[in-house]
């Protein structure tokens, strides 16, 4: 993508539609999650989606870290410049418009590229605390940016759109915990595998024995807690934007139970969904948005 900054590449109906298929092409899970949406909101999702997937991938490319940082420097330059009208690529075009249509504020923007800049400095994490800083800057930030796109009055839901991020964050750090060792990066907070017992020799070496299953066993017990917060935010969203986290809530409390149900082994299968388990579960899920929300969590 030419990242030349004009001051407008296409006609922001085009711009939308480059986001849409962006979307489409890498990250089919979000894409028909956000199809339950109404027409602008799911403009305004797969704007926001491009973003935060572009800036992902500026941190994951297999190039050194000065060039890393270089393409994140870019990125917060052509963020600063799309405040001003100056639309680098149609990404940033739709981005804009989302802003001003929905007010999300740029600030949370910035944060989301704060936060994917910490995987180029920090493979390690020696606590919770620290793990959890890092989950909101790239996911807790990204609910919060779409509570303001879904609507909400009740200041709660954001609390629950803060805990659906995070447990959607480390379900995806429990399933990855194989690609990222390959990278050299342990998500896992390390005083915690220590008092567990197991060492990052053996998690980069993808050992799998009683001192990681228990290690797991309490990992995926504190995604699936910050879920079932999660789940609590749809009470305070309109019926017609509920389907959409309520879809993804399914997908990743699905994808904890198969970490379970394979005994922790996420090092030799990566666990997935088939295309026909992600359409019936998303059928069974938006008919069951516009029944009377559960005062309780039932992920």
């Amino acid at each position: 993508m030419d990242s030349k900054e004009t001051t407008q590449l296409l006609s922001i109906d085009e711009s939308y539609l480059f986001c849409k298929n962006f979307t489409k092409r890498e990250a089919k899970n979000f894409y028909y999650a956000f199809l339950t949406l109404p027409f602008q909101q799911r403009l305004a999702a797969f704007s926001g989606y491009a973003f935060c997937r572009v800036c992902d991938d500026a941190v994951d490319e297999p190039i050194s870290n000065d060039e890393k940082i270089y393409e994140i420097s870019l990125l917060k330059s052509q963020l600063e410049s799309a405040k001003l009208g100056i639309f680098a690529t149609p990404i940033f075009q739709a981005l804009a418009d989302t802003t001003k249509t929905f007010s999300v504020p740029w600030e949370y923007f910035e944060t989301i590229l704060e936060g994917m800049s910490m995987d180029i400095h920090i493979s390690r994490y020696s606590n919770f605390k620290e793990l959890k800083k890092y989950c909101y800057s790239v996911a807790s930030i990204v609910g919060l940016i779409c509570i303001e796109v879904f609507g909400y009055k009740n200041p709660k839901a954001k609390t629950h759109a803060i805990d659906l991020g995070l447990g959607m964050q480390l379900t995806n750090i429990l399933r990855d915990l194989s690609e990222d060792a390959k990278m050299g990066r342990i998500y896992l907070p390390l005083d915690e595998m220590k008092q567990f017992g197991y060492s990052e020799k053996e998690l980069l070496s993808g050992v799998i024995n009683r001192q990681f299953i228990s290690l797991m066993e309490y990992q995926v017990n504190r995604a699936r807690k910050y879920l079932n917060s999660g789940k609590l935010l749809l009470q305070y969203l309109p019926k017609r934007s509920r389907a959409c986290p309520l879809i993804l809530l399914g997908l990743y409390a699905v994808i904890l139970d198969r970490i379970e149900n394979q005994n922790y082994n996420v090092f030799n299968n990566r666990i997935s969904l088939t295309t026909l388990e992600k359409g019936l579960l998303a059928i069974r899920l938006w008919i069951q948005s516009f029944l009377p929300m559960k005062k309780d969590p039932i992920v």
